[in-house]
């Protein structure tokens, strides 16, 4: 089946379909010879009405070169023979009207489920467009409704589309309806948390083999909003992305949200039950496939192949998960997802052996390494010509898990003996000392950053998590030009487009030959997704932007959308459970609240606070509070007053 979603086939005041757009030839193309055409009535009732528009139609399909062996109109008259006069029909006409007075009449006759199966060409003109959504935004439209509070705006349709269509852009942009204003009284408000698609007469939407798709000019209306997105003869098509596990960590419901504010068709795949979702989630779906497990990949596969078969070509595959990066990488392998990493380029980013070899082609200076896999003797000589400590971590990995500090030769003996069945799995490096700061940003499909931001991490995670320690960070104002440049020249390294990425930097402490001055940036690791826990929301309230949406429009359009405006510096302070805190809870807030710590400015002090997930909680602390500061002098303060015990 296609489908074909209009306002009206033809341009204001002509006998025949336009060809704007393309429009005229791609009806042809959809339909036999000779079709047989059967219009289903918006007004079933009003006989006059309804054969005036059959004749009207009869003159336009004839007048555009098609000849049909027979046109019938689908009215209260002839409502119960619908089955057998679809059956034998090869082009359904949905026509125009009032809205609800169609859906009315589609639901007393069955029609949705009398279009199973049927294989040919459906077309809807205006309210009979409206009426072939899932969900049908049905606006007032005559006297009297705007001001009804017993007219429904949502109507339940024939589920042919998700996409929620506003008709004849041209004639109802300035329209007024019971003294309102139709766009800016009526469906802005309701485009919250919804997407409406508006068009003048010639534009349209064809809905094929699951691909949704835009011709001529048309704008998105959602979250009160309205943005161009094609112009004329352009086409504009709904992409359809992938989502690995949406629901966790929990902010990532915020990149599925941002997709869908570009109109993205976002099909989430976790082990959740649907109903356990957010509400900012649930909206962000289009659709949505529970797996028993994410570690089964032939579920995960069968998920997929489920969406491509339902919603054709999938565009995108991605979690932003350091977790699921190979998975990810082997479901765009298997399904020629051609935006991401594959398989075969998979392990220059998950094994610290690996990422060495694109350090050195980028000219990134990185502390000297080994494989434990050589052997005791080649990693002692190893320790021997850099000096200790060295640091022994698992060559694909994530964080400081199973990361140990050695000291002596002793040490390292006993290290290899206790990890005697796996210390093939690791890698030896010598221990670099500085401060540990990470380069974030997304880039677009060219290699350039549409966002750069920097973190500063002055407890190494190796020594929270063995530890425990509390966790405190910030994150710049600006990102220094050195670290910029650094960051870039690994970027392009490593061949990264497409993607949010995190890279680990030392800033030297002192002078290291072999690796640079002291305030040098030297590279330690590569992570080819967001900064964990809550740290993109720290960038928005650092850089007062929105970064799930910069994703977001890297993904729709290869651009960014979203401006950033004040600059803060923006800091993280987290307790855990098992201590007990000088400073209260209230007294934090009675301290740093917004609108206390400053008078002058609100946006100083807290900012967000929040319980960690507990899967996140060794690295990150139990209770998170991130705060807003003009200057980096308030920073310490206020880790010691949160933290202090």
């Amino acid at each position: 089946m296609t489908l074909i979603l209009t306002g009206s086939p033809t341009r204001y005041g002509e006998d025949r379909f336009t060809s704007d757009n393309g429009f005229l030839a791609t009806v042809k193309a959809e339909l036999p010879p000779k079709p047989r055409v059967l219009m289903i009535s918006a007004a079933p009732d009003d006989r006059a009405f309804t054969d005036s528009v059959l004749e009207g139609m009869t003159l336009c399909v004839r007048n555009s070169g098609i000849e049909p062996s027979k046109i019938t109109m689908l009215d209260r008259r002839n409502c119960k023979r619908a089955a057998s006069l679809i059956k034998r029909a090869d082009w359904i006409v949905m026509c125009g009207g009032h809205v609800p007075t169609q859906n009315r009449f589609i639901h007393e006759i069955g029609l949705k489920e009398l279009l199973r199966g049927f294989d040919g060409l459906i077309m809807g003109c205006s309210a009979g467009s409206m009426n072939c959504a899932d969900i049908v935004y049905s606006h007032p439209e005559l006297h009297g409704e705007a001001a009804s509070r017993g007219y429904s705006h949502w109507l339940r349709g024939l589920g042919l589309t998700r996409l929620q269509i506003v008709p004849h852009y041209d004639q109802v942009r300035n329209y007024l309806v019971d003294g309102r204003r139709l766009f800016e009284d009526i469906i802005f408000p309701d485009s919250y948390h919804h997407s409406f698609y508006t068009f003048p007469d010639g534009g349209y939407i064809v809905v094929k083999d699951g691909r949704e798709t835009l011709y001529g000019t048309a704008w998105e209306i959602s979250n009160g909003r309205m943005r161009q997105i094609c112009k004329e003869n352009q086409v504009y098509t709904f992409m359809n992305v992938v989502f690995i596990s949406p629901h966790f960590p929990q902010t990532y419901s915020h990149f599925c949200a941002a997709l869908k504010r570009n109109g993205v068709n976002v099909l989430g795949i976790a082990d959740a039950p649907f109903g356990e979702l957010t509400d900012e989630l649930r909206w962000a779906l289009t659709d949505y496939y529970q797996v028993r497990n994410l570690e089964d990949y032939d579920e995960v596969y069968r998920a997929v192949a489920w969406f491509a078969h339902r919603y054709g070509h999938i565009d995108w595959i991605e979690s932003n998960n350091e977790y699921w990066l190979e998975q990810d990488a082997r479901l765009r392998t298997d399904f020629n997802v051609t935006t991401g990493l594959h398989t075969d380029r998979i392990s220059g980013i998950k094994e610290k052996s690996e990422m060495k070899k694109f350090y050195a082609l980028g000219g990134v200076p990185t502390a000297r390494q080994i494989k434990a896999a050589e052997g005791p003797k080649a990693v002692l000589a190893f320790a021997h010509k850099t000096g200790y400590p060295i640091i022994a971590k698992p060559d694909n990995g994530v964080g400081a898990s199973g990361t140990f500090k050695l000291n002596s030769d002793g040490e390292l003996a006993d290290w290899f003996t206790e990890h005697e069945s796996n210390y093939g799995a690791f890698v030896v490096e010598e221990f670099v000392t500085g401060l540990l700061t990470s380069y974030d940003a997304i880039y677009d499909s060219k290699g350039e950053p549409l966002f750069e931001s920097m973190g500063v991490y002055p407890t190494p995670i190796m020594n929270i998590v063995h530890e425990n320690l509390d966790s405190c960070y910030w994150v710049e104002k600006e990102v220094p030009a050195a670290l910029s440049r650094i960051g870039r020249r690994t970027v392009k390294a490593f061949g990264i487009k497409s993607r949010f990425v995190h890279l680990e930097f030392f800033k030297l402490d002192r002078d290291r030959e072999g690796l640079g001055k002291k305030g040098d940036f030297v590279g330690l690791e590569v992570n080819m997704r967001p900064a964990g826990g809550y740290t993109p929301d720290m960038m928005n309230f650092a850089h007062s932007t929105d970064v799930f949406q910069i994703w977001a429009d890297m993904v729709a359009f290869d651009e960014r959308h979203k401006a950033a405006g004040e600059q803060y510096f923006c800091a993280y302070a987290s307790r855990r459970d098992c201590y007990n805190y000088v400073h209260s809870h209230e007294d934090i807030f009675a301290k740093y609240g917004p609108g206390i710590f400053s008078a002058t400015d609100p946006n100083l002090g807290i900012c967000m606070c929040q319980r960690m997930p507990d899967a996140l909680s060794d690295a990150l602390g139990n209770q998170v509070y991130m705060a807003r500061f003009s200057n980096k002098k308030d920073i310490q303060p206020f880790f010691d007053f949160v933290c202090s015990r």
